[in-house]
């Protein structure tokens, strides 16, 4: 199915997909594999992923990839988690630039190696001008700990007199989340076979519509991707009313 065959039933295009990226250790664990070569596939399906979205007319692809509670995992499996991003990074910075992919990376640095943030940020100014796919990457990031660092500075502005406790609306508190600026996604995806949010853009995700797709991460393709679109296609978002409306 092509990106033309999408809009041939008149209903619109998901213009901002999330996926959570699940199943990379059990993908490994089933082929007698180390978890590292699962993640190390993951990276793959990733750029597969992108080129997909950017083919099929998405204009924001946000991807969970290091949950703020991954830190609980064994030291070695963070390690070369983090150094699979570097990898990336290095590897795929150029080409995504190229394409005119902005990055973005949402979640908290505390906790973060000096190198890694010089690198992210190194990512986001040479990217900043780019408008051909939005790609958001939440790392290090949970949901409660992004609506709970916005409720914060959210305060401090009330306690500076910045801001007058009257004037706080949905709008304003979503001013001070990590995604300010992005449209709330159209589409959740998560791979794995998994039905939960797994603390994974809570408040953004009020009216997005889900599917859930049975295949691990490292064997997610463009045809899942594409199935996933017509899916959405399919789905009446009311968002609370009676008709279905439009958000294109």
């Amino acid at each position: 199915m092509d990106k033309l065959a999408f809009k041939a039933t008149d209903r619109p295009v998901a213009r901002h997909i999330a996926i959570i990226m699940d199943g990379n250790g059990r993908w490994a664990a089933e082929r007698g594999l180390p978890r590292a070569e699962g993640h190390r596939k993951g990276v793959e399906a990733v750029r597969r992923t992108v080129s997909a979205a950017q083919e099929l007319g998405i204009t924001h692809l946000t991807l969970f990839s290091f949950s703020s509670e991954n830190w609980s995992r064994p030291r070695q499996e963070i390690n070369d988690l983090f150094g699979l991003l570097r990898r990336f990074v290095r590897r795929d910075l150029a080409d995504l630039h190229k394409n005119g992919v902005k990055i973005r990376v949402i979640g908290t640095r505390a906790g973060l190696a000096p190198d890694l943030l010089r690198m992210i940020d190194d990512a986001i100014e040479l990217t900043k001008d780019n408008t051909a796919l939005n790609l958001t990457i939440a790392f290090n990031y949970g949901a409660r700990d992004e609506i709970a660092r916005a409720a914060a500075r959210l305060a401090e502005d009330v306690a500076k007199g910045v801001l007058d406790p009257a004037d706080i609306t949905q709008e304003r508190f979503a001013a001070y989340l990590d995604t300010a600026g992005l449209p709330d996604p159209d589409l959740l995806i998560r791979t794995s076979g998994e039905l939960r949010l797994s603390n994974f853009l809570l408040w953004q995700v009020a009216y997005s519509e889900f599917v859930f797709v049975d295949c691990y991460w490292p064997d997610f393709s463009r045809e899942q991707l594409e199935a996933a679109l017509a899916e959405y296609q399919r789905r009446n978002r009311r968002f609370g009313g009676t008709s279905a409306r439009s958000t294109a």
